[in-house]
């Protein structure tokens, strides 16, 4: 496992006059960046001083952010923390952001590509997997359900019946 940036959230805006920011929200609510007490922000950090629900995710207020045009600056600034200050996972949890780069095989042993990509649109998790490019040209991509992927000896196992 590398210690590659997790984004936890991404400010979206300003909220009012005194340097509170918006933030859009990558985990499990507000309340879970209460347990960081600082954030990368491309090489500078910005120390989180207090945070709750919000429109759209959670309203945060940060030290080095004194102003309403200071917060309107870091629109679209990721808040990310290293892999390692995650929390600890048990048998069988595992980050999306480690499943990132995966190479995946059929549960026939098929190499059908890489993970690119997890996503959830309200039924679970799906992942995108891309096929190997050739001739110069990228590779095509497909998606499958997360329920018909087991992961074994660092890489992803699709059902044959998801192949594509």
């Amino acid at each position: 496992m590398t210690d590659k940036p997790v984004t936890l959230a991404v400010i979206i805006g300003a909220h009012g006059v005194a340097g509170e920011v918006r933030l859009k929200l990558f985990g499990e609510g507000a309340e879970t960046l209460k347990g960081y007490k600082s954030f990368d922000v491309g090489g500078r950090v910005l120390t989180l001083k207090s945070v709750r629900p919000g429109p759209n995710g959670a309203v945060a207020r940060f030290a080095e952010i004194g102003n309403r045009s200071d917060a309107e600056s870091l629109r679209g600034t990721e808040l990310t923390i290293p892999r390692s200050a995650l929390p600890a996972l048990d048998e069988g949890e595992y980050y999306h952001v480690d499943l990132i780069g995966l190479p995946c095989v059929s549960s026939e042993g098929e190499a059908l590509g890489a993970i690119v990509a997890v996503e959830n649109f309200g039924a679970g998790d799906i992942i995108e997997i891309e096929r190997p490019g050739v001739e110069g040209k990228g590779g095509k991509r497909f998606m499958a359900p997360m329920h018909a992927v087991t992961l074994a000896d660092g890489q992803a196992v699709i059902e044959a019946a998801f192949a594509a």
